[in-house]
C-alpha cells in the first residue's frame, strides 16, 4: 500500500471513529481510560523490552544523555502513565456542558454547548509517554486522534498504541478512536498536516525546528508554541527571600523544560542586594551567567550578554540578566524580547502586580510564583496535550477545554419568526 494510501485510510477511520466518540457517554470513556491502564500494566514487560530497542538504537546513533533521558521507560515512568490515565478518568468530562442559557424577547432561549473539536493530529518527539498523555486527553474530550511519534521511540511507541487499542476495544468504544502511525517515513508528517478533510487540529510536541516547519506547510488549524523565553522580573517592592527562592526554583529546576526562566530582571534599587547572592547561588550550581553591563558592574562573574541572549530559550544551565529602572521597562524588556509562554513578577505591591498581569502580553502570568507552575498538571487539568503561547483557539496549557469548542444551541416552542 502506498503511504498516500495507507494516510487516507488512517484519516478515513479517525472521522468515523471521531462520530462515534462524539456521542459516547462519560461512563463509556472512562471505562476506556481505566482498561488502557489495566493493559499497559498487563504489557508492562513488553513496553520494557520494546523501548531497550529504542535505547539501543539511540545509543547507536549517538544521542545525546538528555535526550536518551527522555526517550528511558522504565517502571516508574510505566506507572506514572498509569497514574495519568486515572487522573484523566477522574476529571470532569467536558463535553455537552451547555452555559449562558437566556431568554430572548423573541421567546426562544439561546445558549453554548460544549463539543468535542474531531480528530486530532499530534506530532511529538522523544518521549514515548506523550502518546498516553494525547491519546487520554483526546479520548475523554470526544476526539479521535492519530499520534506521530518520533523515530527514535517508534519500538516504544507501538507497543503503547497496542495496549491503547486494547483497552479502546475491550470498553466498547471504536477501535480506531486513537491510531499510531506504523512508519517512520518523513512524509506521513507531511500528508497528516495537510488533510483537512480528515483532521480539524494539528497538535506539534518537540523542538523549534519541527514546530516552524509544521506551522508554515500546514493546511489544517495548529496548536503550538516555538519556544519557551521565560522571565523573572524581581521588582524594587519584593520580598527578597521569596525573589531569591523563586528565582533559584525557576532556573534550576530543570533546565530542559519550557517554562524555565531563561532571562532574570532586576529593579536597580535592589539588584547590589540580592544580585551577588543569586550569583554565588547558581555558581554552585554551574550555571552560566551573562549580563548587560550594570549587571556587570555589580559582579563581575558575569559575562557579556548580547542581543542574541536577550532572545534565547537556552534550554540549559545558562541565564541572562538585565537590570531595569523600573517594571515599565521591565514589562518593555519581556514583550519584546520574550515568547509570550510564562513571565513572573515578585513583588509585594498589588497594584504593580495587577499592572504587570495586565501588561504582559504572555499565555501566563505568574505573581510571586515560579514560571515552574506553567504546567497542566500543576493547573489541575489532569495532564497537557501542550502549552499554546497562539491567542486562538487555545492558550496556556492545553487541558480538556482547549481540546473542545463550542456551539450555539436555541431552545423553542414551535416559535417562527416574523420579519
Amino acid at each position: 500500500m502506498s503511504l498516500e494510501s495507507y494516510m487516507n485510510r488512517i484519516g478515513q477511520q479517525a472521522r468515523a471513529a471521531s462520530r462515534l466518540l462524539a456521542k459516547a457517554s462519560t461512563q463509556q470513556k472512562n471505562m476506556a481510560l481505566f482498561a488502557m491502564a489495566d493493559a499497559l500494566e498487563d504489557a508492562r514487560p513488553r513496553l520494557i523490552e520494546e523501548n531497550q530497542k529504542d535505547m539501543e538504537n539511540g545509543r547507536t546513533k549517538g544521542l545525546d544523555p538528555a535526550l536518551l533521558d527522555r526517550l528511558l521507560l522504565d517502571d516508574a515512568r510505566i506507572d506514572g502513565m498509569i497514574e495519568g490515565l486515572k487522573q484523566v478518568a477522574s476529571l470532569p468530562d467536558p463535553i455537552g456542558e451547555i452555559s449562558g442559557m437566556v431568554f430572548l424577547p423573541s421567546g426562544i432561549q439561546r445558549g453554548q454547548m460544549r463539543v468535542p473539536l474531531g480528530v486530532i493530529g499530534i506530532i511529538y518527539e522523544s518521549r514515548p509517554n506523550v502518546t498516553i498523555d494525547a491519546a487520554s486527553l483526546c479520548l475523554k474530550s470526544g476526539n479521535a486522534t492519530i499520534l506521530r511519534g518520533g523515530s527514535e521511540a517508534f519500538y516504544s511507541n507501538q507497543a503503547i498504541a497496542e495496549a491503547v487499542t486494547k483497552g479502546v476495544v475491550l470498553s466498547g468504544l471504536p477501535e480506531h478512536a486513537v491510531q499510531v502511525l506504523n512508519t517512520t517515513d518523513r512524509e506521513a508528517v507531511g500528508k497528516l498536516i495537510t488533510m483537512p478533510e480528515f483532521v480539524d487540529v494539528i497538535v506539534p510536541r518537540g523542538g523549534k525546528g519541527l514546530i516552524e516547519r509544521i506551522s508554515k506547510d500546514a493546511r489544517v488549524p495548529v496548536i503550538k508554541h516555538l519556544d519557551g523565553n521565560c522571565h523573572v522580573y524581581i521588582d524594587d517592592e519584593a520580598d527578597l527571600d521569596k525573589a531569591f527562592l523563586i528565582a533559584m526554583n525557576a532556573k534550576t529546576r530543570r533546565y530542559g523544560v519550557c517554562n524555565a526562566m531563561e532571562s532574570l530582571l532586576i529593579h536597580s534599587a535592589v539588584a547590589e542586594s540580592i544580585l551577588p547572592k543569586l550569583v554565588a547561588a547558581y555558581q554552585e550550581k554551574e550555571v552560566a551567567l551573562v549580563g548587560c553591563d550594570l549587571a556587570r558592574h555589580i559582579s563581575s562573574l558575569l559575562g557579556v550578554a548580547t542581543e542574541e541572549d536577550w532572545y534565547t530559550e537556552y534550554l540549559a544551565p545558562k541565564l541572562s540578566i538585565k537590570i531595569v529602572s523600573d517594571m515599565d521597562e521591565a514589562i518593555a524588556h519581556i514583550n519584546k524580547y520574550g515568547s509570550h509562554h510564562t513571565d513572573a513578577i515578585v513583588s509585594q505591591n498589588y497594584s504593580k502586580t495587577r499592572a504587570f498581569m495586565t501588561e504582559v502580553d504572555s499565555s501566563s502570568v505568574m505573581v510571586n510564583a515560579s514560571t515552574s507552575f506553567a504546567d497542566g498538571f500543576e493547573y489541575g487539568f489532569g495532564a497537557e496535550i501542550g502549552i499554546s503561547t497562539d491567542k486562538i483557539h487555545a492558550r496556556g496549557p492545553v487541558g480538556l477545554l482547549g481540546l473542545t469548542s463550542q456551539k450555539y444551541i436555541v431552545l423553542g416552542d414551535g416559535h417562527t419568526r416574523d420579519n
